[in-house]
């Protein structure tokens, strides 16, 4: 039995958020062999040319003014002065040319790699084992990764623009330092360290929304609330009956002077940041235009030089505040990457392909539960507890009970969904647990209470496959569900579409079809065994018991289990169990628990009580 460990924090202190599990190099690497994998290697190469041209685009416009002043200066020739104008719009050019054709290739690139994390996510929630789709830190761990994936300035693709201009901020770095340490090592850490003391104290000073974004996301989750309530036309008669307008307004107000009120507080904290920076902006320029007009007093520069260092040192500055800018930016990309992988990477508590193959199994194996304890995570009690129950062979086996008496667990259980806390469950005596348990999923049809419609054909819903369609199989299945003759009636027959969200010529099956169309579907798979978890549960008794008379008929020879909080539905079955207080507290047959005088028959009577007065009170009407 797994024990629950509860670890309080102490009031006042916060709970420290997890490490991630990988770094930013680490992530960086990642993304680079998932290009070099999904075939987009290209991605890797333009981010480097990329980064080649912006910086040439850079010192082009760099040397351009000072080539051109020197030219002037030393008093060259017009040829002279015409051949480097030339050259350096030459240069501009071709660079932006080059620019732009990369831009555009490497755009569809990084769409692809982050396309191909968006499939492992999918493929990833698709295919985990069943536990983990009712686990919160999954799902919270899934939604954050598909955050990480959902749209171009996410990290999943935005993380290439970071590294591009990482390297193009790097390599402008070097070559300025050697650039401007021929002119003084001393500017030069002026230079760095006015910019480093502006970008922190700028970096912290402008954080203070995203420290406070708890806050300010209550704000707008409030307005967002009142505002959605005002527009929702379910409630227009309410806001009318009971003149709710003024009462909407009125919170709608004080949402919104908070909102604006939090962001005033923002402005006057921003405004140091700007100050600062105007301060350090000033001393930085100060200090270099006075060392630079020095120098050229005295004779040690020209006017051109002048012009070239003082502009660099501008350069520089944004050198300086790019790498700090990408570094902060690809750390917080990074932090979404490591979630991206840790979703990925998330344990599976069932074995898949390490386990051991499922041999083909006839319609004959038996299912056996045996002291089997079920416990969800967090709650007190168990929900099942020590069951031991044995399908048999070819068995119409009925599970009936309160709401919440723990039937569809059970299902669960059988198939393969949830492992016991206790017991086992076995499968012509062996523990399933040490399957591949996709290969025991292949066993089981089912039809649920919530029908699994998928937008496309009637005939790609039958077979469930895209290719290998049995065409005659599925007008088989078809006929004996009895849904032909109404497919057959339909313009485009088996391939009509359904779901009009995204088929606007697609059709709508009523609820009787949509049951039929399950039983279809359920015998196209032709599996050994038949799981119908209360799928009928919105019909009435008289529908309901007609469709499980349909589903005893279709699927006689091979073992089913029948779920329905209707008793009279399902005494066709040729044995009963009852669930209550988290075990089997009765089974047999229908006239057997009848006979018992128990829990089943006081059920039983109280809804033949409850469907005589509700015939009655129809013929009356």
């Amino acid at each position: 039995m797994s024990s629950t460990v509860n670890i309080s924090i102490p009031k006042g202190q916060k709970e420290k958020p997890p490490k991630p599990k990988y770094n930013a190099l680490q992530n960086t690497w990642f993304m680079i062999k998932l290009a070099w994998t999904s075939k987009e290697k290209k991605v890797l190469v333009l981010s480097l040319l990329a980064a080649g041209l912006a910086l040439a685009n850079n010192l082009i416009n760099l040397y351009v003014s000072p080539s051109i002043l020197a030219v002037l200066e030393r008093k060259g020739s017009i040829p002279e002065l015409l051949w480097t104008i030339a050259a350096f719009t030459l240069g501009i050019m071709l660079v932006s040319a080059a620019n732009s054709y990369m831009d555009r290739n490497i755009f569809y690139g990084r769409i692809t790699v982050r396309c191909e994390l968006v499939a492992l996510l999918n493929n990833k929630n698709a295919s985990t084992s069943y536990p983990n789709i009712d686990n919160e830190q999954f799902k919270k761990l899934l939604a954050k990764a598909r955050d990480a994936v959902n749209g171009n300035g996410s990290a999943g693709e935005a993380v290439w623009i970071t590294l591009t201009e990482l390297i193009t901020n790097v390599l402008g770095f070097i070559i300025y330092v050697n650039l401007l340490t021929a002119v003084s090592p001393f500017l030069l850490l002026v230079v760095i360290g006015t910019t480093a003391i502006g970008y922190f104290i700028s970096n912290h000073v402008n954080g203070y929304g995203f420290r406070h974004r708890e806050k300010e996301s209550g704000y707008l989750k409030k307005m967002r609330y009142l505002s959605g309530q005002a527009s929702d036309w379910t409630a227009a008669k309410d806001v009318r009956i009971f003149g709710l307008r003024p009462w909407l307004e009125e919170l709608y107000t004080k949402a919104i002077n908070a909102y604006m009120s939090f962001h005033r507080r923002a402005e006057g904290v921003y405004i140091w940041a700007r100050i600062a920076d105007v301060v350090l902006s000033f001393l930085r320029s100060g200090i270099a235009y006075a060392y630079l007009i020095v120098q050229v007093i005295a004779g040690k520069l020209g006017v051109a030089e002048f012009l070239l260092y003082f502009t660099a040192i501008s350069g520089f500055t944004e050198w300086v505040t790019g790498i700090l800018s990408n570094c902060i930016t690809l750390h917080k990309q990074s932090l979404d990457l490591s979630t991206i992988r840790e979703c990925l990477e998330y344990p599976e508590p069932f074995r898949f392909e390490d386990g051991k193959p499922l041999k083909h199994i006839a319609h004959g194996a038996e299912i056996k539960l045996e002291n089997v304890s079920f416990r969800y995570p967090g709650a007190e009690k168990d929900t099942l507890s020590h069951i031991n129950l044995t399908l048999r062979p070819g068995e119409n086996l009925a599970v009936v009970g309160l709401n919440g008496a723990g039937k569809t667990t059970l299902v669960k259980l059988i198939c393969g969904f949830l492992d016991p806390t206790e017991g086992r469950v076995l499968l012509d005596g062996e523990d399933i647990r040490q399957y591949n348990r996709r290969d025991y999923y292949d066993l089981f049809s089912a039809v649920f209470q919530s029908f699994s419609v998928l937008a496309g054909t009637i005939a790609l819903n039958i077979a469930q496959r895209e290719t290998g369609l049995d065409m005659e199989r599925v007008k088989k299945c078809a006929e004996r569900a009895g849904l032909r003759q109404k497919i057959e009636s339909l313009p485009d027959g088996y391939n009509t579409y359904l779901e009009r969200q995204v088929y606007h010529n697609a059709i709508m099956l009523s609820g009787g079809e949509t049951q039929r169309l399950m039983l279809a579907r359920s015998l196209y798979k032709d599996a050994p065994f038949i799981i119908l978890d209360e799928p009928t549960a919105a019909l009435d008794p008289i529908a309901e018991s007609d469709m499980y008379q349909r589903y005893s008929e279709m699927t006689r020879g091979k073992t089913s289990v029948y779920i329905s909080h209707r008793l009279a539905s399902t005494r066709f079955c040729d044995r009963i169990i009852m669930i209550g207080n988290g075990c089997i507290c009765e089974q047999g047959t229908h006239e057997q628990l009848l006979g018992m005088g128990g829990k089943y028959a006081d059920l039983f009577e109280i809804q033949s009580k409850y469907y005589r007065e509700g015939e009655k009170g129809n013929e009356e009407g």
